[in-house]
């Protein structure tokens, strides 16, 4: 009699636990999955902004296939309910050893084969389905244990799924990336999903499964636990092996901050190179160029104070301190990390001209959109020496909102000058700038300026620096009133190699390349799309 009644409760006599506890067990397990899932997902989007850039792109290609991968794997699952138990612990072995060697496999088709874009859409895609393959099994999985109405059990899934994704979600940002780093976080969260779906299926559920299956789950759970224990152990030997095929074999410092990954490169300082999340952003062959022609223009013109947005290896801050009339410089800087090592890098300091030494620099570690907002007075010059318009992370220090902020921080016959690209290679994200700085209340003088590795401010720099032959730096200056003149700034410091004649035909060209139309690039609609 107590077996009939225990039978029609969905067969709950055959588990070795009571349904009631079965049913936590269940829900504890889904609880756990949904938040590696989760981190799978943040893990993808995270390291693809990083790899291919613009994180709003990478961020829909992630979740729109995986969405749509996780309704196929619903329906697959449907030919498994019958097999319930060793289905759900082959989907979760399966799902930690993808999940789990996601971003070292992305890593790796990034540095050794210069695209991890199929690499990304193939890892949403099996990821996806093997999710989506979950609560079809789960579903069946607690029915067996402890059977009640399908509303109720539906919403118990969901609960706990949508509690782990929100655990999972927080842990990312807040533990393992900050403590385990992105490739040793995935390879962690792969054994814990291995570890919990197993046990829970090894246990709960072992009267259900054939000696063959027992053993089968035991292999496939152990033998992933081991592949991504060793991966884990091997993790700091890929990185450096990683590194060489991506910035060539000079690689001194490499430091994963909050904000990005910083790497500097070069025995010397004649050789130094500094990358920011995999782009070349100084070049010790040609930074000279570029940071004369960003700073000595706007200094044309009353010139103590000074505030230089972005510019935290103190290289346009060298420019600005030449000028013995200057008596104020703020650099506000988002990444304490890169001002750290301008000050500390031996041959990143020389280049500077150990600038951060200097009595009138102050350091603000800040964003510099919220930063802008507060009252610090009124500038003569500022500088912006930003990341490229094209990142994503960037949009909104180049939207026309930002632009108002640095009108209202300028002296009545203060100059703003901004780097927009490279005006040959982007012509579009360049004049969207300059349409988004007019947007924002100030006269625009667009200039450009040519050097032979002038793409080093924008372009990843694959194995230490190949020639791109002859490329251009475009910029604009900007003022509240008339348009600046593109001049060598009066009574100043003789720069390295620009010249006025230079900046004057940089002007006119300029200007003969102008596309009119363009809309300004604000807050609520971006308008940078070409590739950074």
């Amino acid at each position: 009699m107590i077996d009939q009644q225990m039978s029609l409760r969905g067969g709950a006599a055959r588990l070795p636990v009571r349904p009631r506890t079965g049913r936590l067990l269940v829900l504890a397990a889904v609880f756990v999955c949904a938040a590696c899932g989760l981190v799978y997902e943040l893990e993808l989007v995270a390291l693809a902004s990083y790899l291919i850039g613009d994180s709003v792109t990478q961020a829909s290609v992630v979740l729109s296939v995986m969405v749509f991968a996780m309704g196929i794997g619903s329906l697959l699952a449907k030919r498994l309910r019958c097999r319930a138990a060793v289905g759900f612990g082959m989907i979760e072995a399966a799902l930690a050893l993808i999940g789990g060697s996601s971003a070292l496999v992305l890593y790796a088709s990034f540095a050794w084969l210069g695209d991890s874009q199929y690499a990304l859409v193939g890892f949403s895609l099996a990821i996806g389905v093997l999710i989506g393959a979950e609560i079809p099994l789960l579903m069946t999985l607690i029915q067996r244990v402890d059977r009640q109405d399908a509303g109720g059990a539906v919403a118990d899934l969901f609960a706990a799924d949508y509690v782990g994704a929100l655990v999972g979600g927080l842990a990312f940002p807040f533990l393992l990336l900050p403590m385990l780093g992105q490739l040793t976080g995935a390879l962690f969260t792969g054994a814990v999903n291995a570890a919990a779906g197993g046990a829970l299926v090894l246990w709960v559920f072992r009267r259900d499964l054939s000696a063959r299956s027992r053993w089968l789950l035991v292999l496939a759970n152990v033998s992933v636990i081991a592949v991504l224990a060793t991966a884990t152990v091997l993790v700091d030997d890929f990185e450096r092996a990683a590194r060489r095929a991506v910035y060539g074999d000079q690689v001194r410092v490499a430091v994963q901050t909050g904000v990005q990954e910083v790497v500097l490169t070069g025995a010397d300082r004649d050789s130094l190179g500094l990358y920011l999340d995999g782009r070349l952003r100084v070049s010790a062959r040609d930074e000279y160029r570029y940071h004369e022609a960003l700073v000595h223009p706007a200094m044309n013109g009353p010139r103590a104070r000074v505030l230089i947005l972005g510019g935290g290896d103190g290289l346009a801050a060298r420019e600005v301190l030449r000028y013995a009339d200057v008596r104020a410089v703020t650099v506000v800087e988002l990444d304490p990390a890169v001002t750290r090592l301008a000050r500390t890098d031996p041959a990143l300091s020389e280049l500077n001209g150990n600038a951060f030494r200097d009595p009138r620099l102050t350091v603000v570690g800040a964003d510099a959109f919220p930063w802008l907002r507060a009252d610090h007075g009124r500038y003569d010059v500022v500088v912006s020496d930003l990341p490229d318009p094209g990142i994503t992370a960037s949009t909104k220090l180049y939207s026309a909102e930002f632009y108002g902020l640095v009108a209202e921080a300028l002296a009545p016959d203060g100059r703003l000058v901004v780097h927009a690209g490279p005006l040959g290679a982007r012509p579009q994200t360049f004049w969207t700038v300059e349409a988004s700085v007019r947007a924002g209340g100030l006269a625009t003088r667009p200039y450009r300026v040519t050097g032979r590795y002038a793409g080093f401010a924008a372009s990843p720099d694959r194995g230490g620096g190949e020639d791109r032959g002859q490329e251009d730096w475009g910029f604009l200056l900007a003022a509240p009133g008339e348009a600046p003149q593109a001049a060598l700034a009066a009574g100043g410091p003789e720069p390295r190699s620009l010249r006025g004649p230079e900046l004057r035909e940089g002007a006119r060209a300029a200007a003969e390349a102008r596309l009119p139309g363009l809309l300004p690039s604000t807050l609520v609609h971006p308008r940078y799309w070409e590739d950074a």
